[in-house]
C-alpha cells in the first residue's frame, strides 16, 4: 500500500466544522479532493499530518487560525469591478453581502466576501473567508498513488478532484 510521500497524488474525503462544531463544508457524497502532495497544494498543517498515511487511514485534526487561513486582518478591503466576481450561486442574479466569490489575483484564484455590491463595482473584504477562526477537518483518505511525470512537472494533480486541462 502507498504512503503519504512527495510526489504522491492524495485524494481524500473532509468535513470541515468551526470552532462551534458548525459545519462549514464537507466533499462527503461528491468526488474526492485530490492534491500532489510535497508541491505547496495544501495548507502545510493537513499535508504535515497526512505525511505516512495511506487509503483508509482517518485524521481529526483540530488548527488554529495562524495554522489554517491566518488571523483576519482590518483593512483589506478593497473596490473590485463586478464583472471580475465570479461564483454566482444556480439562480442568484445579484452578489448580496456576505456572499463569498472568487477572483482572479496575480497569485491565483482568491475567495473574498462580498461588503457592499453596486452597479459595477463591489466593495470586498479580501480576507479568506475562514481567517480567524478554529477549524477542525475530519480527513478520510479514500487513495494514495505515485503521481505522473506530468503531474510532477505540472506541480498538481490531474483527473477525478484534481486540475482539469
Amino acid at each position: 500500500m502507498t504512503q503519504i510521500t512527495d510526489n504522491t497524488v492524495v485524494q481524500f474525503f473532509y468535513t470541515l466544522t468551526d470552532a462551534d462544531d458548525t459545519q462549514v463544508e464537507t466533499n462527503h457524497g461528491a468526488d474526492p479532493i485530490a492534491y500532489l502532495h510535497g508541491h505547496d497544494g495544501m495548507i502545510p498543517a493537513i499535508a504535515e499530518a497526512l505525511e505516512g498515511k495511506t487509503a483508509g487511514d482517518t485524521l481529526h485534526l483540530t488548527l488554529t487560525p495562524e495554522q489554517a487561513y491566518g488571523e483576519r486582518q482590518e483593512g483589506q478591503e478593497q473596490r473590485v469591478p463586478i464583472k471580475h466576481l465570479q461564483g454566482l450561486p444556480k439562480g442568484v442574479r445579484k452578489w448580496q453581502p456576505g456572499m463569498v466569490a472568487v477572483v482572479q489575483t496575480d497569485q491565483g484564484m482568491r475567495q473574498v466576501t462580498v461588503i457592499k455590491p453596486g452597479l459595477k463595482m463591489v466593495l470586498v473584504d479580501t480576507n479568506h473567508p475562514l481567517a480567524g477562526k478554529t477549524l477542525t477537518y475530519d480527513i478520510e483518505v479514500a487513495d494514495v498513488r505515485e503521481a505522473t511525470d506530468e503531474e510532477i512537472a505540472h506541480g498538481h494533480a490531474h483527473g477525478v478532484g484534481g486540475h482539469q486541462h
